[in-house]
């Protein structure tokens, strides 16, 4: 098998390669021989058809998660989405409620927006996961209360790549009058989502985690009176007024095209996926003290989905995990979240499910994409068992 170029992208999970068919439609709105307009311009031809190319894209959005395309808003990011969710519909919706409900192990987006909103008055109540990474509806029927306005818990973990049931979850904040809020930047391609089915008020998404674009993302929210969100960014009443700012042509047609060939070749993109997870997790096998924080099918029931297949974080026992990520340069790979990679403490999501310290900081995150070949795998087992087997042998004596 021939040897791949190194280093070795095992990293999907912080970002994706935008797919050569995304990059090919979005060159098409840039210079001037070009659809390069404001969408906003509605007093010439080229503004509306700038227009049309965004209403095809919220249209493909839509379509990927059973949505109207009227309940897409362009933001920038999952960040500026969740912000927008927590920060807009808690302001939004003072008379129902001062009381949001979220987990301690969301992404930072949430995590710091909700502390933000403790600082405006609003009370938060912080539910721990077990040690699967996931919420259980009773878990959060404890902690509803009559003036809860708001819950949100993420559809797929982006450490552990846990995944939640966020219709059972929805459910629950529905029977106390709350909406119910979902950060699914990790979810699209990997789960099957409908807003509707799953009765969802709010989500957040991401180009750039599905081979699309960075620096734009949605939030989808409900078309419904109880679903108010106060804009965060003013200027202009774009948006339907939930979020203002000139509307980039070319990455918006970069996520709707993504969206649409996530649903193209979804079951052919998570097959390939798993194959290259159990490949990469036979390959583990040789290596002593490895242990998988990673929620994976039982052994009695190898059909079961805990968690997403192209996410999988291990500890590896005795090896540090920063050294061993500095250790392996010819593999990208990751501490965690890449939102939170400037920080030496342990994860704050291995520690939030019990994991003890010493193993989240031996800790690393191996995620795999579309474009993720079987040599590339093979290889970097290859470097991981040399690696390994190096940061744990003693160190040799100098000679007399």
């Amino acid at each position: 098998m021939t040897t791949p170029s190194l280093p070795i992208y095992l990293d999907y999970a912080a970002t994706t390669p935008v797919d050569a068919r995304v990059a090919e439609v979005m060159q098409r709105y840039l210079t001037v021989d070009q659809l390069f307009a404001n969408p906003a311009s509605r007093s010439h031809m080229l503004g509306w058809q700038a227009e049309q190319v965004i209403e095809q894209a919220r249209r493909q959005v839509a379509d990927a998660i059973g949505a109207d395309p009227r309940e897409i808003v362009w933001t920038s990011g999952a960040t500026e989405a969740d912000n927008l969710a927590l920060i807009g519909f808690m302001r939004a919706n003072r008379e129902r409620g001062l009381h949001l409900v979220t987990s301690t192990i969301e992404h930072k987006a949430v995590v710091d927006t909700a502390h933000a909103l403790e600082k405006e008055g609003f009370e938060v109540t912080w539910l721990t996961p077990g040690q699967d990474g996931c919420i259980q509806p009773d878990q959060l029927r404890a902690a509803m209360r009559d003036d809860t306005a708001l819950v949100s818990l993420m559809a797929v973990n982006n450490e552990l790549g846990s995944i939640n049931d966020i219709a059972a979850l929805a459910a629950v904040a529905h029977e106390f009058g709350a909406a119910f809020h979902t950060d699914a930047a990790q979810a699209v391609g990997r789960i099957p989502l409908d807003v509707v089915a799953q009765q969802i008020d709010l989500m957040s998404l991401s180009a750039h985690k599905t081979y699309g674009p960075k620096g734009v993302g949605a939030l989808y929210v409900k078309r419904h009176p109880d679903i108010r969100v106060e804009a965060l960014i003013h200027g202009g009443g774009h948006e339907r007024g939930m979020r203002s700012g000139t509307l980039p042509t070319h990455q918006i047609a970069g996520m709707g095209e993504a969206f649409a060939l996530m649903q193209q070749q979804y079951d052919e993109d998570n097959a390939h996926i798993t194959r290259l997870q159990q490949r990469f997790l036979r390959g583990l096998e040789g290596v002593e003290g490895v242990f998988s924080n990673t929620p994976l099918a039982s052994a009695e029931n190898r059909t079961e989905k805990r968690a997403v297949p192209n996410i999988l974080n291990v500890a590896f026992e005795g090896v540090d995990g920063e050294s061993l990520l500095m250790a392996l340069r010819d593999v990208a790979v990751s501490t965690g979240s890449a939102c939170n990679s400037a920080s030496v403490d342990p994860s704050y999501v291995l520690l939030g499910i019990g994991t003890p310290r010493a193993l989240a900081l031996s800790s690393l995150r191996f995620s795999f994409g579309r474009f993720t070949t079987e040599a590339e795998i093979d290889h970097a087992l290859m470097l991981i068992h040399h690696t390994v087997s190096g940061l744990r042998s003693p160190p040799r004596q100098a000679a007399d």
